[in-house]
Parts: C-alpha cells; sequence; structure tokens
C-alpha cells in the first residue's frame, strides 16, 4: 500500500515537473523567438495569447511521443471552439451543402423584404478552424448586421490538400445561391467573405464565378488580411513581421505547403525564394512588385531581394502555386475588372499585409470599388480576438464594426 502510494506520489511530481517544463519552455521559445513591437494593440495580451498558442503545440507533441493523439489532432481540438448556446436574436441550423457542412445563422427579429446573404470562410492556414471556432464571428455579423450568415467547414490539410478547400467553399457558395430564397435571402445581395486562409478561398471563388452567367452576380467580397500569393516572401510586410505573433513568416511559407503538398517539403527553398524560376517571377512582377506599395508601409525597413534560379524539380512540385486558384492575386486583368465592390481589412504588423495591398491597388487600377480598413495596431488573427473574454482587443473589435458598417451600406 505504501509503495502504491510513492509510486502515486512520483508519478504526480513528474507531471508536475513536466508542466512546470513546459509553462517555463513556452515562456522562454516566446520571448527568444517572437518579436511584439511597442505599437501593437494590448501587447501584454498577445503575448499571453501567443504563449497559450505555443503551449498547447508543446503539449500536443508531448501527447503525441506518448502515442495518445497526434499533435495536429490535439491543436486542432484545443482550437475547434465550441458551439455556443441559444442566441435570442438568431435562428441557427446546421445542414449539408453536397457534403459541405455549414452552420446558418438568420436574424429573428423581422424584415420587410429580402436580406443580406453573408458566405463566411473561416482562417486557419487550411489547417485549422472550424464553424464552431468562428460561432462568435458569425453571430456577431449576423445579429450587427441583421444579414443571413452561412459559414462553411471545408475540408483541411494535409489530409485534404490543394484544391479541395476551394473546392468545397465553391459548392457551397452556388448550392446557398441556387436556394437562396428558402433562406430569406435576396440572390442579388449575396457577399462572399473570409479571413486569413478563408480569405484567399473568398477572393478564388469570387474570381470563379465571374464566368458563371448561371449563377446570379456576387454583390460584394469581404477579405480579412488574406494570404493571396505564394510567390513572393520577402515583401517589405514580411520581411518588417517576420516573427511578430501570431503569423511568422515561416509558419505561413510552411501553411502554403501543407495546403498544396500535405508536407513541408521544400520549406527552405521557399523561404529563401528559390522555388519559382526567374522568369516567372518577373512574368508576375507588376503584380507583385514592391513599387507598389505606398512608402509609408516600408519606413520600418525593406531591403529588395535579387531573384534566385531554382531548380526543375522544385518548380514542378509547386508550380501549382502560379494558378489563380491558389493564388488569387495572379488572376487576369479580364478577371479582376468583373469583381464585385470589395472591403479589405489589413493590420500594420501582419505578414500578410502586403499581399492585401497589393489586390486593393489591382482592384482599384481595375476600376472596382474598394473600401480599405487599415488597423494600424493590429495583427494577424486579431478580428478573431474580438470577443476573447480577459484576453479580448479592442482594436479587432473596431475592426469588425467596420465590417458590419460596410455590409448595412450595401
Amino acid at each position: 500500500m505504501e509503495f502504491a502510494y510513492a509510486l502515486l506520489v512520483l508519478i504526480l511530481a513528474v507531471f508536475i515537473a513536466a508542466f512546470i517544463l513546459l509553462v517555463v519552455g513556452t515562456i522562454y521559445f516566446d520571448f527568444s523567438n517572437s518579436e511584439i513591437p511597442l505599437g501593437v494593440d494590448q501587447p501584454v495580451k498577445l503575448r499571453i495569447v501567443h504563449s497559450i498558442l505555443i503551449g498547447t503545440a508543446v503539449l500536443g507533441k508531448i501527447l503525441e511521443k506518448l502515442g495518445l493523439c497526434s499533435q495536429l489532432g490535439f491543436t486542432r481540438y484545443m482550437r475547434r471552439g465550441k458551439k455556443l448556446g441559444e442566441d435570442p436574436k438568431l435562428f441557427m441550423k446546421d445542414l449539408q451543402f453536397g457534403k459541405v457542412p455549414v452552420r446558418i445563422y438568420q436574424p429573428r427579429v423581422p424584415s420587410a423584404g429580402r436580406r443580406r446573404g453573408v458566405l463566411y470562410f473561416h482562417g486557419g492556414g487550411w489547417m485549422f478552424g472550424s464553424i464552431n471556432a468562428y460561432e462568435t464571428v458569425c453571430r456577431y455579423i449576423a445579429r450587427e448586421s441583421e444579414s443571413v450568415v452561412m459559414s462553411v467547414e471545408y475540408r483541411l490539410a494535409p489530409e485534404h490538400t490543394y484544391p479541395a478547400q476551394y473546392e468545397d467553399c465553391l459548392t457551397a457558395t452556388t448550392c446557398f445561391m441556387k436556394t437562396a430564397e428558402d433562406y430569406g435571402v435576396d440572390p442579388a445581395r449575396i457577399i462572399i467573405s473570409g479571413d486569413s486562409a478563408g480569405g484567399n478561398l473568398a477572393a478564388a471563388v469570387c474570381q470563379t464565378l465571374v464566368s458563371r452567367p448561371d449563377l446570379p452576380k456576387v454583390h460584394a467580397q469581404i477579405l480579412i488580411y488574406p494570404c493571396l500569393q505564394a510567390i513572393d516572401f520577402d515583401l517589405p510586410s514580411y520581411q518588417q513581421n517576420c516573427g511578430v505573433p501570431i503569423l511568422f513568416r515561416e509558419r505561413m511559407a510552411f501553411y502554403v505547403l501543407q495546403y498544396l503538398k500535405g508536407d513541408a517539403s521544400f520549406l527552405e527553398d521557399v523561404l529563401e525564394g528559390s522555388h519559382m524560376p526567374v522568369d516567372v517571377k518577373l512574368k508576375f512582377r507588376k503584380w507583385l512588385s514592391a513599387d507598389n506599395i505606398l512608402k509609408e508601409f516600408k519606413v520600418r525597413g525593406y531591403k529588395p531581394k535579387v531573384p534566385i534560379e531554382c531548380s526543375n524539380e522544385v518548380y514542378e512540385a509547386l508550380k501549382k502555386f502560379c494558378e489563380p486558384a491558389f493564388s488569387p492575386l495572379l488572376a487576369e486583368d479580364a478577371v479582376v475588372r468583373q469583381l464585385p465592390e470589395s472591403f479589405i481589412l489589413t493590420c500594420e504588423y501582419d505578414v500578410l499585409r502586403d499581399d492585401a495591398l497589393l489586390y486593393k491597388k489591382r482592384l482599384e487600377d481595375s476600376g472596382v470599388p474598394v473600401t480599405w480598413y487599415h488597423i494600424d495596431n493590429g495583427f494577424h488573427g486579431i478580428i478573431s480576438l474580438f470577443d476573447n473574454g480577459r484576453l479580448s482587443f479592442p482594436a479587432g473589435k473596431k475592426g469588425l464594426d467596420n465590417i458590419v458598417n460596410f455590409l448595412r451600406s450595401l
């Protein structure tokens, strides 16, 4: 009996020690590998949020080593969120469009006519995220803009690679367009939106739909700090914010590779810029050049990189990076000029800032009306943290309110 008790105490001590090491290691990793600029909204809160994310990943790795679960599965579980209770202002229903799970949010308040319909594609690097994780965001948009919102649960990488996520979002969108009136939505007032990886999918779906005369014309698109290209990872925002949480430059390259191939091979090639032939880079320079970015976004430092040649093996493996469905920034002018009125949100301390700025310029040069909101103290992912208890960020709430105001104006 005494031996069993002593063994139990020893096991408990080991777990406590492991937990302490995990906490200390997480804090050390965060401070040694990340950089939080002075201008960021609530820097201490951001440090805590980032430490929690790192701690989750580290704990997942420990559990994987113990053979209890995979790191990816554990991290997804911790980030997945949960379905909230009933909302007095909304009707909510889970459906499937084709094989794609969706959740529809409909305002309870009576409407004189059919409402706007907003499709929302969640972020998460094409690997994480879910309907539940974005429940708070979608409820807020539906309530405050009095729109019908449909959140889409697309398949995730690495189990499902490109173009599975894009195809799921396209399927859900076309099904919703064809049945919009069943949900009290005006088919002529459908808006496609998304953040981060979801912003990539929203932009790609919008481009595809310009060549679909059998469907209603998309009324507007809302792109929230979207990833729009995988050709140049040395734009000013990538250089300036390479170590700013919660999205590092290296992590963004990792995500695009997982989305494309389901693994991170050729990561170093992507980071050093040797994953695309020089002639390909020159071909897209007119749309990707840092010269198209305002000088005010280069004052924190920018050094142009000399193009590096790549091997045929690397290019053959990654050439789908050049497809507009993967990199919407590379779409032809004939497609871009047909796109609907757009809202673009950017954050100053975000590696993806310049993707959105370059797309904004392309849209404006093509005569597309653009409403732009820049969070000058924002970081990647801030919108999702607008209502996160003690770890909420006022700048995220302000950004989301600007999105709601844009919707109300449509």
